[in-house]
């Protein structure tokens, strides 16, 4: 693996350690912490921004087809078959949820931002670690 690659999946890992030491425990905490909601949002984004990042070095390092678009490049790694179809559209998922945090596209639905923060963000992020971690 380039160190590149290295490098990106330590930074990756580092913004999910900083988010996991200031996420609240519960819904009510995080809507009435308007600090720790803003630090929270603006970690989720450097994550995301990370991994979007992280797909895209894979596909250089593998002389693999650039992508057009940032979610095209999961799934160039899905049809590679880097990824599976459920991450590919978890993490294609994610890359929306942070347009719309970062964009402020429409109104930003707290509820499942923190949803998605606590229950799937740093989960489905580790699979796609994992799994980069395993090419060759």
């Amino acid at each position: 693996m380039n160190e590149r690659i290295k490098d990106k999946i330590e930074e990756t890992e580092k913004y999910l350690a900083e988010l996991e030491e200031f996420v609240p425990l519960n819904f009510k905490d995080y809507i009435n912490d308007v600090k720790t909601k803003s630090a929270c949002e603006r970690q989720a984004e450097k994550i995301i921004e990370a991994i979007v990042d992280l797909a895209f070095l894979v596909i250089k390092n593998k002389n693999l087809k650039i992508p057009e678009g940032d979610k095209e490049a999961f799934d160039i790694l899905f049809k590679e078959e880097i990824i599976s179809k459920k991450l590919c559209e978890k993490l294609k998922e994610a890359k929306g949820m942070r347009n719309i945090i970062a964009h402020e596209y429409g109104t930003v639905d707290d509820e499942i931002v923190f949803h998605s923060i606590t229950e799937e963000l740093e989960k489905d992020v580790k699979e796609f670690i994992g799994e980069i971690k395993k090419l060759k």
